[in-house]
Formats: structure tokens, sequence, C-alpha cells
């Protein structure tokens, strides 16, 4: 065991690249519940934005179209939970899990021809003079663009949420849907628009696995972020920069228990490998003590004749 060889500088770096997917999925997941819609079914968005953004990238060698491709692929297959949930009136956890078994068949199908294919790289944002900061330009400016572009959705949907009309009618519509519907607010098109976000953005949180945090195709590859962006929402308490926060302790917590792998740490690999999981949901637990409620309309269908 030689844990000199753990630099805290790159571990810290790499803790932004690795929180960035689960980052993603649950922004876009928080803005679906707070609108009162329970999507379970985010890993099978993620896993197909993962493999249609690596066919756009491989097919057009743009990482920058394999990521829109990827937010188009996500979006489309919410497109189905919308239909199931809003249209059909279906229950929106048995949709959410359809969604997530349709979606991980789908990629696999489509997947096929790709395997061991390599995607063009995306080369890190140019910074300049910020880069060349001693320590903080390692670990905050050495990024590629998908990164900050993960910090700027959070930012937006915070401010979005707090500060703008639209986000008032969002929380209201996720609080009571009757009521909004009584104030003559269009239920069912603003929960639309918020599923076809959420489904954007956990297209773009698959794509930076297939993309940049192991560039290539590999069925099923996602493993299980989705089901944590999904329970980070509920600990986070349906607010944005507790979902930042424990993004990235879970990216952090992965990061660290890798490194610890290539020091030769005498604990073995299984436990390594399920420590982010449980350090993340004990501290997402600790921090939702506050006993901040659920938005009154999640879960429960509207009926537009009400």
């Amino acid at each position: 065991m030689d844990l000199s060889v753990i630099n805290p500088i790159l571990l810290l770096a790499a803790l932004m690249s690795a929180a960035t997917p689960i980052l993603l999925a649950a922004t876009g997941e928080l803005v679906v519940e707070r609108a009162g819609v329970l999507n379970l079914g985010v890993e099978g968005m993620m896993i197909v934005g993962a493999i249609a953004g690596f066919i756009v990238a491989v097919n057009t060698g743009s990482p920058a179209l394999g990521f829109i491709g990827a937010a188009a692929g996500g979006a489309v297959l919410s497109l189905l939970f919308v239909f199931l949930t809003q249209v059909a009136l279906a229950n929106q956890v048995a949709s959410g899990l359809g969604l997530t078994l349709f979606g991980l068949g789908l990629s696999a199908l489509m997947g096929q021809s790709y395997v061991g294919v390599k995607p063009p790289r995306m080369a890190d944002l140019d910074l300049g003079p910020l880069s060349d900061i001693p320590v903080l330009g390692r670990i905050l400016f050495s990024h590629d663009a998908m990164v900050y572009i993960g910090l700027l959705i959070v930012l937006g949907v915070w401010a979005g949420l707090k500060y703008t009309r639209a986000g008032l009618v969002l929380r209201a519509v996720g609080e009571n849907h009757d009521a909004a519907h009584a104030l003559g607010y269009k239920v069912k098109r603003i929960r639309m628009a918020a599923i076809l976000f959420g489904g954007a953005c956990a297209g773009l949180g698959g794509a930076y696995i297939s993309l940049i945090r192991v560039p290539q195709w590999t069925e099923g590859m996602t493993a299980g972020v989705g089901w944590i962006a999904l329970a980070l929402v509920v600990f986070a308490s349906w607010k944005p920069w507790r979902v930042l926060l424990g993004a990235y302790l879970f990216g952090g917590i992965t990061q660290l228990q890798l490194n610890l792998q290539g020091a030769g740490v005498a604990i073995p690999v299984e436990y390594l490998a399920m420590s982010p999981y449980i350090v993340t949901i004990i501290v997402l637990v600790i921090l939702s003590a506050d006993k901040s409620r659920a938005p009154g309309s999640l879960g429960r269908i509207f009926h537009a004749s009400h």
C-alpha cells in the first residue's frame, strides 16, 4: 500500500468531472419533481442519451454535436413518459420503471455495432490565465465545457425556481395542481415541458459517461447512476444547491475509491466500489433531517376535468 501515489490536487480536479453525470441527471429530475411528476425512468433516459450521443459523435466527428444528439435522445424518450402519464394517465411509478427497462433494451440494440469504437475526444476548455493559477487553476479551470455547462444549469435552475414567474408557476403546479388549474395555468403543458427538460438533462449526463468519463460504448454503462440521481433529489430536499453538494460528494468518493484501489489499499474492491453509494446516502439522510416536505402533488395524476 502506497498512499503517496494519490495526488490531492488531481483528485479534487477529477472530482468535478466524476460528479458531472449525476449532477446533470439529478438537476433535470429535480425540475420534473418540483412540477409534481415522479419519473423513475432517469436511468433509461441516461443510457439512451449515452448511446445517442455516442452514435452522433462518432459519425460526425464532433463531441459537441454528440451532446446535442444525447439531449435530443433523452428528451424523445421522455415523450413516451409524457404520453403514458399525462395523456393516458397511467401510474407514474410503473411508467418510469417501464421507461428504464425500455431504455436499457433500446440502447443495447442501438449500440451493437459500436462496441470497441473510440469516440472523438472533447478538448478541455481554454480559460487562459485562469488555468495557470497555482493549485486552483488545475482544480477549477482545467475541465471540458460540459463541467461548466452542468454548473450553469444548476445555477439557472436555482435562480429560475426562486426568482422567476415561470419558476413560481412550476412550483405552484407541483404543490397543488388543482389550484394551479383553477387559476388558469396549463398544468399538463407545464409538466410536459418539465419532463422534456429532465429527459434532455439525463441524456446529457449519459453522454458525459460515454464520451468523456469512459470514452467507449458498453452495454449498461450508466451502472445505476440514474437511480442515485433519483435518490439524490429526495435526500437533497428538492433544493438545487444540495443536489450540487450531493453530486460532488458522490463524485469525490467515487474518485477516491479508484485512487485507493490504485494505491493497493488492503480493502476488498467490492467494499471500495460500493462506498460512494453508502457514504452519499448517509450524508444526504443527515442533511435531510430538516424535514423538508415533498411537493404536494408529487406522483399524483392530474385530471383536467377537475
